[in-house]
């Protein structure tokens, strides 16, 4: 395959050296090793010139891999946003090409995982080598931060954007780098999620966990029971008209994050968090639970599923059966966490029972930490964000961790005592708390081997549309995609705020309402 891709890049090369000789440009030096990409790569060696991309450019990929097709159409979308160039994908060579850009399927041994690649970057040609489709498209994402904000038009009589020279060796340290969102205390449109996926891809996240279900609200289509949504999806805190996905809006998230080699979580809370399940459908209740009403308030814990009754799977074989099989993603979030009313050893026997459910529909389950109290699986995930203990004991019978504590990873938490959002009872995360941790040692005694990923979890009690959402999650959830993807060694607090500060034309460009830290000197445009 290798050998293919590369004949095909050198049939293309000779094909543009074959045009209409076309002048040199003298570009003033460059330093790649200074771009202010997030995350930071592995390894990154500057030669000093430049790749001019301008009208002349063309995007081919290789034809045996249709996926590697689709990232070079986004890149091509995304030059075209930002510059206004239109840049052909594997069309027919034209007199106009002088440039190309090759997105290349490798086998090199070089390329250790899946989302791994290589970027060789020339005056005339940009080489993108990578084993995956979501290899090829973290490299895109690279690429994309490398294009200069504005052409220099003093270098040609036509606009042209500079890209540094040079080679970028770079792969993920965590194969799971994710956020979740909270859509169930507030609901949260399609379009608002997606712009967030947006911003996620950017950055090189590739997980993103729904919170669909809690006390105040139910967020998902179930056919086989249609009164979650009809009763339980009417409601959210501070007493909102709340809202739900359809099956069609669910899968329609689903396909967009794909494209964008997201895999998406779905997360029903359960035995606690379920007062909306238990207003629908009042046989789910727990009779030692608070009875079920319309919750608009922030409290937790008051409420439990019946532990000890067949209905209660029944329904749930049913819940995840259909979420699950509309979901192609490998994971099925149980939630698990603050179940206080719920006796220990019915809350052990419920995890138990709905592990073997999530299991018969082909999921592994994800749970937060309190889930390791039971007998799970070492297939089973279980996600700290409180307990270390817990996860110690889940990493002790072979399960892999996902790192999320509440004290520095929380995105729903304050910044300060003025933030206008967020609460903060974890305490307060301000920018430089957020990014100067090392996930790989939070847990003393847990073993990186053990460790799945990171993920930056974004409760919505205090926030209740898109604005207010990205006011708590940027910049904060910028720092966590370099703690995901960057060796540890690179993480460095001075050296990141200043890269972070170049991100204000990305963060306008989208316009995301980003918290504007003292912290950090924001470059202006």
């Amino acid at each position: 395959m290798i050998y293919r891709s590369i004949l095909l890049f050198v049939a293309v090369i000779c094909m543009a050296a074959c045009q209409t000789e076309k002048k040199e440009i003298n570009f003033p030096k460059t330093d790649l090793a200074k771009a202010p990409l997030i995350p930071k790569p592995i390894k990154t060696i500057p030669t000093g010139s430049a790749f001019g991309l301008d009208a002349s450019t063309a995007i081919y990929t290789s034809t045996t891999n249709p996926e590697f097709e689709k990232v070079g159409k986004l890149l091509s979308e995304n030059i075209k946003t930002k510059t206004g160039l239109d840049v052909a994908v594997n069309a027919s060579t034209g007199e106009k090409l002088e440039r190309l850009i090759y997105i290349n399927q490798s086998d090199s041994i070089d390329l250790e995982s899946p989302e791994s690649y290589q970027l060789y970057i020339k005056k005339d040609s940009i080489l993108l080598n990578a084993k995956t489709a979501a290899g090829a498209f973290r490299g895109v994402q690279t690429l994309r931060q490398l294009i200069p904000e504005k052409s220099n038009d003093t270098l040609t009589d036509h606009p042209l954007w500079p890209i540094p020279s040079g080679k970028i060796m770079d792969a993920p340290k965590f194969g799971y780098r994710g956020s979740m969102l909270d859509v169930a205390r507030h609901f949260f449109t399609v379009e608002e999620v997606k712009k967030y996926i947006d911003a996620l891809a950017y950055y090189k996240f590739n997980t993103l966990h729904l919170h669909l279900s809690d006390d105040q609200g139910w967020r998902i289509e179930i056919k086989s029971w249609p009164k979650l949504t009809e009763v339980g999806g009417v409601s959210e805190v501070g007493g909102g008209e709340g809202g739900f996905y359809t099956q069609e809006q669910y899968k329609d998230l689903l396909a967009y994050a794909a494209e964008r080699h997201i895999t998406i979580v779905p997360e029903i809370d359960m035995p606690g968090h379920t007062n909306a399940a238990s207003l629908s459908y009042p046989f789910l209740h727990y009779a030692g639970a608070e009875t079920p009403r319309v919750r608009t308030d922030m409290k937790v814990g008051y409420s439990s599923f019946d532990a000890k009754k067949d209905t209660v799977y029944s329904f749930l074989d049913d819940v995840i059966g259909e979420i699950a099989a509309m979901t192609p993603g490998p994971y099925f979030h149980i939630g698990g966490d603050e179940s206080h009313v719920t006796k220990k050893d019915d809350y052990i026997l419920f995890v138990e029972k709905v592990e073997k459910i999530v299991q018969k529909h082909n999921k592994r389950m994800i749970g937060w930490d309190e889930i390791a109290q039971a007998d799970i699986a070492p297939s089973s995930v279980v996600q700290l964000w409180n307990n270390a203990e817990n996860a110690l004991n889940a990493a002790e019978n072979g399960s892999k961790i996902i790192i999320s504590p509440a004290k520095k990873a929380y995105l729903d938490m304050k910044y300060d005592s003025i933030s206008e959002y967020g609460l903060h009872w974890a305490g307060y995360i301000p920018v430089d708390v957020g990014y100067k941790w090392n996930p790989e040692t939070y847990a003393d005694g847990l073993a990186k081997e053990n460790i799945l990923g990171i993920e930056a979890p974004l409760w919505s009690e205090t926030i209740s549309n898109g604005t207010e959402l990205e006011y708590l999650a940027f910049p904060r959830i910028i720092g966590y995609a370099e703690l995901g993807w960057s060796p540890s060694e690179h993480l460095n607090w001075d050296d990141y705020k200043e890269r972070l500060a170049a991100q204000v034309p990305y963060l306008k460009a989208m316009q995301i309402n980003y918290y504007p830290s003292k912290l950090v000197d924001w470059k202006k445009e």
